[in-house]
């Protein structure tokens, strides 16, 4: 599989142009991780991928086929390949852990098969394995709205996975998680790229996730790519040029995640620092 994004370009009717020309190509199991300070075009990017936001110009092809010239039965059936994983899990709370995972089967089924939540023995199947092997393996009848924060966010990875999809699409899966869990979900997406042979996207703030868990980074700001390489490479100059849109060099000796702070944040004593400078804030924990 191999998407290939051509000059994409997004303005919005205020006249705000979130992509400014982003051209960018993904293949392979390779997790690539979209890293940038807020307001960088990240999610803007990732929607217009399936479609979700629609660009302004600019091609999109997803193994040749150019996703921003077709109808709305060929996007909905292009998008059965396209798994898309969601920041604020997008998850019926009221369906139960099983049910929400099915509803990735529902671009193959029928209307009314949709409407009873009828789904075929092999999907129900697949489901119970994809549940298991996301570590919620004796959860498949609780209610969403009784599960944690991670644990939500794996019933969202099951549904894009049962899809079967080409490509994942991940928005910002670890925002609202402790560390700990966001160690785990991270490890989960990376693990299932390279068992599915599948391409991974994921918008994330935090660098030292990234770097850890991701083969290649690339950094946007102001809607524009300004480093594109692998985790190594991400030095204080390529810092420099993604969270304030400086021109300085990579001579310098790789930067931990300290150094994206802007020189005013205060770093905490375990060093954990958000990609746009801020400490963030993990109080709330998301579970496990």
């Amino acid at each position: 599989m191999t998407l290939d994004v051509t000059d994409l370009q997004k303005t919005y009717p205020t006249g705000d142009e979130a992509l400014k020309g982003v051209d960018l190509s993904i293949g392979g199991s390779e997790t690539t991780a979209m890293i940038g300070p807020s307001g960088a075009g990240k999610s803007t990017f990732i929607r217009c991928i399936n479609r979700l936001t629609e660009p302004t110009e600019g091609s999109i092809e997803l193994d040749g086929t150019d996703l921003t010239a077709l109808d709305d039965d060929g996007l909905r059936e292009a998008r059965r390949d396209i798994g898309m994983i969601f920041q604020e899990y997008n998850l019926v709370e009221r369906l139960t852990v099983m049910e929400n995972v099915l509803t990735g089967r529902l671009g193959y089924v029928s209307g009314w098969q949709a409407f009873r939540r009828s789904f075929p023995p092999d999907d129900v199947e697949r489901a119970y394995e994809i549940l298991e092997r996301v570590g919620l393996g004796d959860m498949e009848n609780k209610r969403v709205d009784e599960l944690s924060g991670g644990q939500r966010q794996r019933v969202g990875i099951a549904r894009a996975v049962i899809q079967q999809p080409t490509i994942l699409l991940v928005d910002e899966p670890t925002s609202s998680l402790d560390p700990e869990t966001s160690n785990t979900v991270m490890r989960l997406l990376t693990e299932i790229a390279a068992e599915r042979e599948i391409p991974v996207l994921i918008n994330i703030h935090e660098v030292d996730l990234a770097t850890e868990y991701a083969d290649r980074i690339v950094g946007l700001h102001d809607g524009e790519v300004v480093f594109d390489g692998p985790p190594d490479d991400l030095r204080d100059g390529a810092l420099d040029r993604v969270y304030r849109g400086g021109d300085g060099d990579d001579t310098s000796e790789s930067a931990s995640v300290t150094d994206s702070a802007s020189p005013d944040t205060a770093v905490p004593a375990d060093g954990v620092v958000s990609a746009d400078g801020r400490t963030p804030d993990r109080s709330a924990s998301g579970g496990s």
